[in-house]
């Protein structure tokens, strides 16, 4: 009786506890419900505050929000601009400067490996003659002979005032060769006549061919380049008389071989790819006047059906821009192309081109806006480009070059590679009285 007594008790003390907790809870969600009226009512007057102050702002500056919204956008994205161009300018000039410094060393290093000469070459051949009255033998009664020599070779046989010499034209060089050797032969043999002239060409001819399959296999030998179809080599030996701007072009590829080789090792590369992608890179101005299309195309049908790897087909077309860098040698090839190719005197172009080329790059720099003159200098290696300081910024200028430079090469064909240079001067003037 005593245990029930004392659990009534107890029960008795807890529900007056719960009692008093919930009175207790139902005051502080009267607090909370008063301090959340005070909350809206504050959180009314201060958005009142804002909008009556955005008002006098908006008198006092003499525009709406929209357009202080709008003025601070513009002003936002100019200083983004320069700083942008500012940016592009430090980031160029410091890649440049290490760029430099290691491209500087490694080219250095494979220049001084090997150094070649070229002579430039013509598109006719003097032939020299013991004396004048063989110029008759040549002709030949009412010119047979000469008609049979020309039928035969292809070339035009000129006979004029010079002393002792005949001269003998082709824009083929290898008939040109065939001819000069035909010619050297009858003139010291001495019998000359149509059947004559058919069994010297036919020698000739052998002469010829010997000379271009020995230049080949000369070529491999030298660069260690083995392997090769037999329809390359071929085509690999006509180079010997073909030129690019007065530039022997197996003489082109050899040295691009030997420089992208030097490279290649001093960058850790596939030395051995990357001098067979040097001599095949040109592989395709052996068959120019022979078939249709550019030497890159001819070159990259020629590789591709004679089964050479992705690496010399990319080098073929990569190097003149028809198709991205894939491979690391070919990166290094195409600089190796450009220091053969834009050294002084490794190639020549004719005074009409050259000033054309001269005029253009002037036309495409003066095109731009805030430029005020410009000069095409060094022989056209360099274009420099002076500039409106008012209408150009400093950090415009990294742009402006960047562009110039870009349009050349879309524009303009050249050997080598030109520079340009752009040059913001400004001056403060005042007088002392």
């Amino acid at each position: 009786m005593r245990r029930l007594d004392d659990r009534e008790s107890l029960l008795d003390r807890k529900y007056s506890m719960l009692d008093e907790k919930q009175q207790q809870l139902e005051r502080r969600v009267e607090e909370l419900e008063s301090r959340e009226k005070v909350v809206d009512e504050n959180r009314l007057k201060y958005e009142g505050l804002i909008v009556e102050e955005q008002r006098k702002l908006e008198r006092v500056a003499g525009m709406s929000v929209e357009k202080a919204k709008r003025e601070l956008m513009r002003r936002i994205e100019g200083e983004a601009h320069a700083e942008a161009a500012q940016r592009v300018r430090q980031i160029k000039e410091e890649a440049t400067r290490s760029a430099e410094r290691e491209g500087r060393n490694i080219v250095a290093m494979a220049i001084e490996k090997i150094a070649a000469d070229h002579a430039a070459e013509a598109t006719v051949s003097v032939v020299p003659l013991p004396n004048d009255e063989m110029k008759g033998r040549i002709i030949g009664r009412e010119g047979r002979n000469i008609r049979a020599f020309e039928n035969q070779t292809g070339v035009d046989v000129i006979v004029d005032d010079t002393p002792e010499a005949v001269i003998v034209s082709a824009f083929d060089p290898v008939r040109r060769e065939i001819a000069r050797i035909a010619m050297e032969k009858l003139v010291a043999d001495g019998r000359i006549h149509p059947g004559r002239i058919e069994e010297v060409i036919q020698k000739a001819k052998k002469e010829v061919e010997e000379s271009m399959r020995e230049a080949a296999e000369e070529a491999c030998y030298e660069l260690g380049v083995h392997e090769l179809h037999h329809n390359i080599m071929e085509t690999l030996g006509r180079m010997k008389y073909r030129t690019s701007y007065g530039q022997n072009q197996l003489q082109h590829s050899k040295e691009v071989a030997h420089l992208t080789g030097h490279m290649a090792a001093e960058l850790g590369l596939n030395v051995q790819m990357a001098k067979r992608m040097g001599l095949l890179h040109d592989i395709g101005k052996g068959m120019t006047h022979e078939h249709e299309g550019t030497h890159v195309e001819l070159g990259f049908e020629l590789c591709k059906r004679c089964g050479e790897s992705d690496q010399v087909l990319n080098a073929i077309r990569a190097h003149h821009g028809e198709e991205p860098a894939r491979y690391p040698e070919t990166f290094v090839l195409t600089a190796a192309d450009a220091v053969s190719g834009a050294r002084p005197g490794a190639r020549r172009e004719s005074f009409e081109a050259y000033v054309k080329r001269l005029e253009k790059l002037e036309e495409i720099a003066t095109s731009f806006e805030g430029v005020s003159k410009c000069f095409a200098i060094q022989a056209g290696r360099e274009v420099r480009i002076m500039v409106t300081p008012e209408a150009v910024s400093d950090e415009e200028m990294a742009v402006l070059s960047e562009n110039t430079a870009r349009r050349i090469e879309q524009e303009l064909q050249y050997p080598g590679q030109i520079k340009v240079v752009v040059v913001r001067e400004t001056r403060a003037v005042d007088f002392a009285r």
